[in-house]
């Protein structure tokens, strides 16, 4: 009997350290919290990214930018919302109708992990689209001439926090969807054709290309080196000796209305009629245009993508029948 009353206290001490060592191990295995360093989990995280946070909820954006991507983000501050919101008629990021929140948001991501070191002046890709087209992407310009600067209203003032799911780069403005006018103010290539467009007020001619009305717009743009030939060829000492007629018609001779084509879209011997009335001809190999005189004017970039139309650039002016 008393051996029996041993083995039964043996036991009991046994299961009493069975089960305290079970509670000591059920305390050591409850996980720790893992951090979310996708690109929503770190905006999260920061103060700084609490309007930006805001947006991306509103527009049903944060599951986007948590998933696999990767994606390279402008991320605007605090700061560049509010200095953004005072250009709109919207007190706060609820005001702003989601569906434009949405593009505008689309419009600081790009596809892809892009660090700053893979950055070059020249036309990126966003994923945000405008009114002109609904397949072809906006293009984004990126001038790395003096830091990063992008579509010429946001520089970069910290780049490469790295994300699991991609990058982001902290912008100081918001990048608005960029019109034909807004592209060609921030390529320095074609200062000339801006001041041309804006050169007489009176024609409104600059507006137009800025707006949605007759909209949209294929652009065929001159280079600033494209005017210095024009110059050249026409004897006019500058844009201000050239006649007011003669410098709109020319640039309405540059312009197609209530299309936006793509590079994909021209043809050979395509006949183009421009907003000027006259038309042109698109010949390839190499893809250019020719003029009424028969001039050859080349192509040499295409496809950027804008809210309110597309650009392709030229090496030279075309001449229409004055």
């Amino acid at each position: 009997m008393k051996n029996l009353l041993k083995f039964k206290k043996v036991i009991a001490l046994a299961l009493l350290i069975i089960i305290g060592t079970s509670c000591n191990n059920d305390d050591d295995t409850t996980p720790t919290p893992v951090a979310d360093n996708t690109i929503t989990g770190i905006a999260s995280s920061n103060a700084d990214f609490s309007m930006l946070v805001e947006a991306l909820t509103k527009a049903d954006l944060t599951s986007t930018l948590k998933g696999t991507g990767p994606y390279t983000v402008f991320a605007p501050t605090n700061a560049a919302f509010t200095a953004f919101l005072k250009t709109t008629p919207y007190a706060t990021i609820k005001d702003v109708p989601k569906e434009a929140l949405t593009q505008i948001l689309l419009n600081h991501v790009v596809s892809g992990k892009v660090k700053s070191t893979d950055l070059t002046t020249g036309y990126i890709k966003t994923m945000a689209k405008g009114g002109a087209s609904t397949t072809n992407t906006l293009s984004m310009y990126v001038n790395t001439s003096s830091g990063v600067k992008l579509n010429g209203v946001a520089k970069v003032v910290t780049a490469d926090i790295m994300a699991t799911n991609g990058i982001i780069h902290v912008v100081d403005a918001v990048i608005g969807l960029p019109t034909i006018v807004d592209h060609a103010t921030a390529n320095p290539n074609f200062t000339t054709l801006v001041a041309a467009l804006t050169y007489n007020p009176a024609s409104g001619f600059a507006g137009i290309l800025s707006g949605t009305a007759s909209s949209p717009f294929t652009v065929f743009a001159p280079t600033n080196d494209a005017f210095g030939a024009f110059l050249t060829e026409t004897d006019y000492s500058g844009l201000a000796a050239i006649p007011a007629n003669v410098l709109e018609k020319t640039l309405k001779y540059h312009v197609v209305a209530g299309a936006n084509v793509p590079s994909s879209q021209l043809t050979n011997d395509q006949v183009v009629t421009t907003y000027s009335g006259q038309d042109i001809t698109v010949k390839f190999t190499p893809t250019r245009l020719l003029d009424v005189s028969g001039r050859n004017c080349n192509i040499i970039a295409v496809d950027v993508q804008c809210s309110n139309g597309i650009i392709h650039v030229l090496d030279k002016v075309l001449l229409p029948t004055f």
